[in-house]
């Protein structure tokens, strides 16, 4: 499998926060904002925002002096002892954050072995989950989540998966043909919300945004009741703007 990859804002701001961890971690005695500033070398305005962002999610503290040590959330990811259950728990807690604060059910789907999988998601009694009436690896074509992660494929891939999953038509929005598929994928700018408006489901509207890191393919997507349509670009930007810690739990 081939990647189409384009780094996005959440892409970049990762990579930032991953060099102040980084530098942090280099200094278990502590290390001043100032001197992180010196070493990393980002501008101090985009320096404090990423330090508040590390600290509410656990990967640095402050201590007395002001100085930043590493967190305790970094301590359980970075130790190999049960990692994976670490890692799960602190993307739990992140995509529940995510769904009180953009108001819709959350989803983090990844692209694994050919294959649509959502991994973890993030509901409530006031953000249900989508029904899912027809099963997501076969709906690629009409989610928003199948539609994010096929464009971080290249053309062959693409065509690749669609042979595999035939193009059928899931209400009258849904897209059948193949080429005009391919072609909306192929134009569908990397830094903007892949959307599916009531083509899975009649009367939900969904949206989804890229988190690649590596060779690993994965997005996160919000699905609203069809009543709330007007929230849905506001709520992916949102959604896009936090996308940040998922993709550094996930590189870290």
């Amino acid at each position: 499998m081939a990647l189409k990859h384009e780094p996005t804002a959440p892409y970049h701001s990762a990579q930032d926060a991953l060099r102040v961890l980084e530098t942090v971690a280099r200094h278990p005695a502590g290390v001043t904002d100032a001197e992180l500033a010196r070493h990393t070398r980002l501008h101090p305005e985009r320096l404090t925002a990423l330090l508040r962002m590390l600290r509410r999610e656990g990967y640095v503290e402050q201590v007395t002096d002001g100085a930043y040590v590493t967190g305790a959330a970094l301590t359980r990811l970075a130790s190999a002892h049960n990692r994976e259950q670490a890692l799960r728990e602190k993307l739990q807690h992140t995509l529940d954050r995510l769904r009180d604060s953009v108001g819709a059910a959350v989803y983090l789907s990844r692209y694994v072995d050919g294959e649509i999988k959502v991994t973890q998601c993030a509901v409530s009694p006031a953000t249900p989950a989508v029904n899912e009436w027809v099963d997501f690896r076969c709906s690629a074509h009409a989610t928003a989540i199948g539609k994010s992660l096929l464009t971080q494929l290249d053309h062959n891939a693409r065509r690749d998966h669609l042979s595999r999953h035939k193009m059928a038509r899931l209400t009258s929005r849904t897209i059948t043909s193949d080429k005009l598929l391919l072609s909306r994928l192929e134009s569908q700018p990397p830094t903007v919300p892949v959307l599916d408006l009531q083509e899975y489901a009649v009367g939900t509207v969904c949206a989804a945004v890229p988190i690649t890191a590596g060779t690993s393919v994965g997005c996160l997507a919000l699905s609203l009741p069809v009543e709330h349509a007007h929230r849905l670009r506001q709520a992916a930007e949102a959604l896009n703007r936090n996308a940040a810690p998922v993709l550094l739990s996930l590189a870290i």
